[in-house]
């Protein structure tokens, strides 16, 4: 199957250039995408409402920066899921071009500002942990929720502003310009800033992480010296070790799991991609929806207030249900001693 020609003008900006990227050949291929886009999409969702159901039912956590943070991440995990698995099953499954330049690149901009508030949630919350291990008796001070709020807020507005640019003009149809191999109607440029901008965002949260374990290693070293001094200020250090831990466990999965599209991405500003190459980035998308995905899971496993919050949430749901069982018999032996009075 030979390649289409990615259009370099405005005049062949058209719905046949969209086939051009429906790199999706075989019936297999197709069938493969729905069921993960499906499987993790699905997951994704009903995995990151429950750490919102947990985080909020909580009071414990809902008045936390930190988990503040953690519900932006969540939130846009599952804004990316819905958005990204209709328009990517509806284009790459289904063929759908039934809409118009500007629907699509409002589709694309909602799957951009999804993922980008979800990295950038998560750059928050490094330095959420960085202020809390590098600054322990100014946190209070600096870090309230009032500031957490604000700096959510000016997160996802500069999100929603950079993906709405092509929408806005910024694409290769308007401009006149040379076009994303990758993407129909996004103009080369933008997508080199935008993968600039994500990784710069990527710098900060590794630099902000190995402070972060530095600070827990000694953190570490201090408790083993002085294992007589128990009290609180011990339980705050293991929390922070615990919870530096779990972070380097998300970053870790979303490295792995964004690493392919990105070099993917780096490829084709310098060169051509061949059919190949487009079909492993269709099938490589898909594993950003995994890391939205195992975000959910490493909390609950390693959030020890998730934890307890989540184990309350199946105690209440089992007594409810034991209650509902056994609610019928009661009426039942009930009714049967009216009857034999």
């Amino acid at each position: 199957m030979d390649i289409c020609k990615i259009p370099e003008n405005t005049s062949k900006c058209s719905r046949d250039t969209m086939e051009c990227f429906m790199v999706l050949s075989t019936q297999a291929q197709k069938i493969s995408i729905a069921t993960l886009c499906g499987i993790f999409g699905t997951l994704c969702i009903f995995e990151n409402s429950l750490v919102l159901y947990l985080i909020f039912s909580s009071p414990g956590t809902r008045k936390k920066p930190s988990y503040l943070f953690i519900s932006s991440l969540a939130l846009a995990d599952i804004l990316a899921s819905i958005i990204f698995v209709c328009s990517f099953v509806n284009f790459h499954v289904f063929n759908g071009t039934g809409f118009s330049k500007e629907a699509f690149l409002l589709q694309l901009g909602g799957v951009n500002t999804s993922f980008s508030a979800s990295l950038s949630s998560l750059l928050l919350t490094a330095l959420d942990r960085y202020i809390s291990i590098s600054r322990p008796s100014e946190y209070k001070l600096l870090m309230t929720r009032r500031r957490a709020w604000t700096a959510l807020g000016v997160l996802w507005v500069t999100c929603a502003t950079i993906a709405s640019l092509p929408l806005l003009g910024w694409n290769c149809c308007t401009l006149d310009s040379s076009c994303s191999e990758l993407f129909p109607f996004v103009d080369d440029n933008y997508l080199s800033g935008w993968i600039c901008l994500t990784l710069v965002l990527l710098g900060c949260i590794v630099y902000a992480y190995a402070h972060v374990l530095w600070r827990a290693r000694q953190h570490v070293a201090y408790m083993e010296q002085h294992q007589a001094q128990a009290g609180k200020q011990n339980t705050r250090m293991r929390m922070d070790v615990m919870l530096a831990k779990t972070l380097v466990m998300v970053l870790a999965v979303l490295v792995l799991c964004w690493s392919p599209v990105l070099v993917l991405m780096i490829y084709s500003i310098f060169a051509r991609l061949s059919d190949p190459l487009r079909k492993a980035f269709a099938f490589c998308s898909t594993l950003c929806l995994l890391n939205s995905m195992v975000n959910p899971i490493i909390y609950a496993l390693r959030s020890k207030e998730l934890n307890s919050s989540l184990r309350r949430v199946f105690s209440r749901f089992r007594r409810q249900l034991k209650a509902s069982e056994e609610s019928p018999e009661a009426e039942s032996t009930h009714r049967s001693s009216v009857v034999e009075t």
